[in-house]
Formats: structure tokens, C-alpha cells, sequence
């Protein structure tokens, strides 16, 4: 529990220093690794890829029930749960907290389902961690 949660508080504050700086430097609009990466600030009123059609309170609670059911998950991966959490924490607290989430990378280059979406930090650590979480439980199951 110690490791999952020392990863969750790193993942988050990483999530936050980042959006920090960003939201304070002329680097929000910017392209880098030859015009694969571009950082674009954009304000995420809805939920992630536009799939529901929620209010701020209501993502805010679905987002803290879904970390809740998480923890369950760490015996797949201590890592992996640290990660999910620490992103699912690092959104939820900007989305109480400006009823938005900040996103900032933009893939211009790669195939188009994904070149019109923008994404955070947070939103890679959630990935990670749901990764982590899979492969671990496919591991376990050999």
C-alpha cells in the first residue's frame, strides 16, 4: 500500500507542477520532436474523448467512485495502481477545482482518431497504470 501510494502522490504532483508551469510560460504553444509533440492549452469542460455527457459534479463523483474501485486492483500491480490513481487524483482536483481539466499535447502527426484529441499528463499516467494493472493481472494468471 506504502509503494501504490508514494507512486499515486508522485504521479499527481508531477501532473500538477507540470500544468503549473505550462499555465505560467509562453511554452503552452509550442511544437517540439519536429512537429510530432505540439502543446496547446485547452480547457476540457466534458469527459475524456467526449464520451458523456455530464456536469463537473457529476464527472467529479463517477471520477472518485472509479478511483475507489481501483484499489482493489493493486495486487495486479503496485505500480500500476500508484499510476492510476495519482492521474485519476491529479484530474479529479483540477476538475472540483476549476470545473475543467487543463490538456496541453496534441499529436498533429499520428493517425487521425487520435491527432484530434488533447491530452495531459494525467491522462498518460492513467493509461500507464490501466496497463500496468492488465499485464499484471495477465501475468499472474500464467
Amino acid at each position: 500500500m506504502f509503494l501504490t501510494m508514494c507512486i499515486a502522490g508522485a504521479s499527481a504532483s508531477a501532473c500538477t507542477a507540470v500544468r503549473w508551469y505550462l499555465d505560467r510560460t509562453s511554452r503552452r504553444d509550442s511544437s517540439h520532436l519536429g512537429g510530432r509533440v505540439h502543446l496547446t492549452a485547452l480547457r476540457n469542460h466534458g469527459s475524456a474523448f467526449g464520451l458523456l455527457r455530464l456536469n463537473s459534479r457529476q464527472l467529479a463523483a463517477l471520477s472518485a467512485a472509479l478511483m475507489a474501485g481501483a484499489l482493489p486492483l493493486r495486487k495486479n500491480s503496485r505500480v500500476g495502481c500508484g499510476l492510476l490513481l495519482g492521474g485519476g487524483i491529479s484530474n479529479l482536483w483540477e476538475r472540483v477545482r476549476h470545473g475543467s481539466v487543463y490538456d496541453y499535447v496534441r499529436f498533429p502527426k499520428a493517425p487521425k482518431p487520435i491527432r484530434r484529441y488533447v491530452f495531459n499528463l494525467a491522462d498518460f499516467s492513467i493509461f500507464l497504470g490501466a496497463a500496468g494493472i492488465l499485464l499484471g493481472k495477465r501475468r499472474k494468471q500464467r
